[in-house]
């Protein structure tokens, strides 16, 4: 099954205090090396939502069909600085079945779904 993400999250005062210079040299340093040792499992897409939202500043569009993966890259990120030390907090997640209904309906017509 392929499973989509949507994963939100903040910049806080703390991550824009830094000069855009600082920030680039933190996200190369710390989060693009997580995102590329998962990205065979795991792909990322990255959007802003700061100007149409004031609930969250951006969030993050993610694929996967290992959710053990998903998790494993969750928890990396957490014990990168820009988590632990409080630049980003993470928002609310939304997780889906890509056609999770389409696979309901083949194990109903296998006869191997719910009796």
């Amino acid at each position: 099954m392929n499973y989509g993400i949507v994963l939100t999250y903040t910049v806080t005062p703390r991550w824009l205090a830094l000069s855009r210079e600082q920030r680039n040299a933190m996200r190369a340093a710390h989060l693009e090396p997580v995102f590329a040792a998962y990205a065979d499992r795991v792909t990322a897409r990255f959007f802003d939502a700061e100007a149409f939202n004031g609930r969250i500043s951006d969030f993050a569009v993610l694929e996967t069909d290992d959710l053990g993966a998903y998790y494993f890259l969750i928890e990396a990120l957490r014990d990168t600085p820009v988590i632990a030390e409080g630049y980003l907090t993470f928002g609310e997640v939304f997780l889906g079945i890509e056609d999770g209904f389409a696979a309901y309906e083949q194990t109903l017509a296998a006869g191997t779904g719910p009796r």
